[in-house]
């Protein structure tokens, strides 16, 4: 529990500067590998303070899409206006290397390191923002373990404390709750809900429709191309979808 006895993911982020509003803006834009685009022709805002889900079928473009609003794509065609220290960036838990020899806490630490620097000694604010992060996602207990040592769920809890090291106006998260637990999901759902009302912008591929109804406003339908993107009441409408011949599982 947090100060005053309500839940830590609910305690302000008091990280130390006011947040800027951010947006990301997109023409055009069409990201791929090696040559091939994996989705194409994208044009659109993700305002600031946005809550936004990210849907669509297997092999749509998904990750590839927010791979590229998270810089780590760039575009092939088109293009993306962001500020790169405005976004945060959340990856699939399976593209972390579970094997490096770390601790929790010193994980966590690296999510600050466009603040630190690359050779720069880690001082005690960022070891004290390294624990109220994990506090804020219920693991600062577990500081010292090392992070092979974590369940599924915690690994994510501890990718989370990472997002919020990077104090970023804009997150984007790929997947977040692919294969953790139920509790783990409704704790972290909170964060980002919590997250969004210091004004943050929330972007997320999420395969879970009752979430991205129940929290996230706006949707963004995708299948190699933007099939719809606005008020999630409206994309998600079964006349809508059966217009696109789309069929979206409610997991």
């Amino acid at each position: 529990m947090g100060r005053g006895g309500q839940p830590a993911y609910l305690e302000p982020a008091r990280m130390g500067h006011v947040l800027k509003p951010a947006a990301i803006e997109l023409t055009g834009a069409t990201f791929g590998w090696r040559g091939h685009a994996a989705v194409r022709d994208v044009s659109g805002r993700f305002a600031p303070g946005c809550m936004t889900a990210i849907v669509g079928p297997n092999g749509a473009g998904k990750s590839t899409l927010v791979k590229g609003l998270a810089g780590v794509l760039a575009p092939m065609a088109g293009q993306l206006r962001r500020d790169p220290e405005a976004v945060a960036w959340l990856p699939q838990a399976a593209e972390l290397d579970r094997d490096f020899p770390i601790s929790v806490l010193d994980a966590v630490v690296l999510g600050g390191w466009r603040r630190i620097g690359a050779w720069r000694a880690v001082g005690g604010s960022e070891t004290a923002r390294a624990h109220q992060a994990l506090r804020r996602v219920g693991l600062e207990q577990l500081a010292a373990r090392p992070l092979q040592a974590l369940s599924g769920g915690q690994l994510q809890r501890v990718l989370f404390a990472r997002l919020l090291m990077q104090d970023a106006p804009i997150l984007v998260l790929d997947e977040p709750f692919a294969a953790v637990d139920g509790q783990t999901t409704r704790v972290l759902m909170a964060l980002l809900c919590a997250l969004n009302a210091e004004g943050r912008s929330i972007i997320a591929v999420l395969h879970d429709m009752a979430l991205v109804k129940e929290y996230f406003s706006q949707t963004l339908l995708l299948s190699g191309r933007v099939l719809d993107w606005g008020p999630t009441a409206e994309v998600l409408a079964p006349e809508r979808l059966a217009h696109g011949q789309l069929h979206l599982g409610y997991a």
